[in-house]
């Protein structure tokens, strides 16, 4: 057996497979894009026959560059969270679109079921909010939507995105790990199983589910025709779980934010079930040997997809990397504010009807300002998460961060400016497919402990605050304003 790690990030907008060497040197990348679906106001999907075949592309090429099947010791996985797909146990085919995490389309099933009286007891038990993110209700909307899924009777099956490549992979294995369990609003987070009392809320049928594992161990190997040979597939976390483990965020306290198409931030709570006060989540970091550690988490939807419609919806750029030099190009924001809630508003407000909005225009305003002031949000939002995390009596000492918006040196240093916090990144800021390996490699037997397998992450930099109080004090102010003005009934 070899001990190369091959990694499957399966993403909101590509799908990559990446090669790891022990030391955390990575070896080689493929990538393809994934497409975006929107069949209306509100709702994303994806395809998840699409998922696969990239994924099948991209692992190929991979283990080809690797020298063969023989040269990989396991295949670790990272996926985008709350995504549901539902299969033909026999056929394999998918039976509908994939319902993405960003998808509103059960906001209104979500609000009765809050003016209900039922989010207490279901924020007890998961450790979730009611809210259309999480799968529960996307599961519930689908059976009751679409005919073909109960026609199907007991060949349906309903998992995540790390739930469906495993099954597609190894020809039938149905499991799902305790991170992306518990994104799901059907699992109770301090025992680890499916809730039926949460299952029962949400329309959904437990036998369709699939069984809630470990993080890391020998799951079972690929098919042998997909490869040339069977490969082991030994680590599974969702992305900001994993990216929680390749930022070295094993001990609690220790927090890390990841920029990508969302922004998230997670804080370790080690074995202390967290609860909050102020509409943050828990969530399971990672379980090893049936053992759950946690994490206080925040959620912002929208941060690189920001970034994403302001080239190719709105035109204002021609790439990503153009914006750190308008953001530099002009001296303030220009009296610009920009609040990105393209899909809602997440933590600490959680409201799936407020709507994006661009404030304080004027004709001194170019487009640069604009752009400073979408990258100026990136900062603004994770300002409003601090705020909830000090109040639940978890304050950050320092921030990491990572995730294809972290390269950018502008809205680094911004973070550290406008939290008033050291902030460190890592060299290598694809510390989610890193988090993936890691976890692979504990479940391989290449490692003893994610302890050890932290030795992966490599060489970081620190960016330190260097702002007048008084301009951080006036640009709070305006985003305060900004945002309480998209809140419905409260502009």
């Amino acid at each position: 057996m070899g001990e190369t790690i091959l990694v499957i990030d399966e993403g909101t907008t590509s799908t990559r497979a990446m090669l790891f060497a022990p030391d955390g040197r990575t070896l080689g990348t493929a990538q393809r894009a994934l497409t975006q679906h929107y069949p209306a106001p509100g709702r994303v999907e994806h395809d998840a026959a699409e998922i696969w075949d990239q994924t099948l592309e991209c692992a190929r090429e991979m283990v080809a560059q690797a020298g063969g099947p023989g040269a990989i010791a396991a295949i670790g996985i990272t996926n985008q969270r709350e995504t549901v797909v539902f299969w033909d146990k026999q056929s394999g085919a998918p039976l509908g679109p994939a319902i993405v995490w960003q998808d509103r389309r059960t906001a209104d099933i979500c609000r009765a079921l809050k003016e209900a009286g039922h989010e207490p007891s279901v924020q007890a038990r998961t450790g979730l909010l009611l809210d259309p993110y999480f799968s529960g209700s996307k599961i519930g909307w689908a059976l009751d939507n679409w005919p073909q899924l109960r026609a199907a009777g007991n060949r349906l099956a309903v998992g995540t995105v790390e739930s469906w490549l495993v099954w597609k992979l190894t020809g039938g294995l149905h499991i799902s790990d305790a991170t992306n369990a518990s994104r799901t609003a059907l699992m109770a987070i301090g025992s680890g199983g499916w809730d039926d009392g949460l299952v029962d809320l949400f329309g959904v049928l437990r036998a369709i589910l699939p069984e809630i594992i470990d993080c890391a161990g020998n799951f079972g190997s690929t098919k042998a025709d997909l490869f040339g040979a069977p490969i082991p597939i030994c680590g599974l976390a969702g992305d900001q779980q994993a990216a929680t483990i390749g930022q070295a965020c094993l001990s609690p306290g220790e927090t890390k934010a990841t920029y990508g198409t969302g922004a998230f931030v997670l804080t370790a709570t080690g074995a202390t079930l967290p609860a909050s006060r102020n509409r943050l989540l828990a969530t399971v970091a990672h379980q090893l040997g049936g053992q759950r550690h946690y994490a206080l988490e925040g959620s912002v939807f929208v941060a690189g997809s920001l970034v994403k419609w302001l080239r190719d919806d709105i035109g204002l750029i021609g790439n990503a990397a153009e914006t750190e030099e308008l953001a530099r190009a002009v001296t303030d924001n220009g009296g610009v504010c920009l609040v990105p809630a393209l899909s809602g508003l997440g933590a600490p407000w959680w409201e799936p009807d407020a709507r994006a909005a661009i404030s304080g225009l004027s004709f001194s305003a170019g487009r640069a300002h604009i752009v400073r002031a979408a990258l100026e949000a990136m900062a603004h939002q994770t300002h409003d998460l601090k705020a909830a995390f000090a109040a639940d009596g978890a304050d950050w000492k320092e921030l990491r961060i990572d995730g294809g918006m972290a390269a950018n040196d502008w809205i680094a240093q911004d973070l550290a400016d406008m939290l008033d916090l050291a902030v460190e990144r890592p060299d290598f800021v694809e510390t989610t497919a890193l988090g993936a390996a890691m976890l692979a490699g504990v479940g391989a037997g290449l490692f003893p402990s994610l302890s050890d397998a932290a030795a992966m992450r490599g060489l970081t930099r620190h960016f330190r605050p260097a702002i007048d109080p008084s301009v951080r004090g006036g640009r709070l102010q305006q985003w305060s304003r900004a945002v309480r003005a998209t809140l419905p009934g409260k502009g």
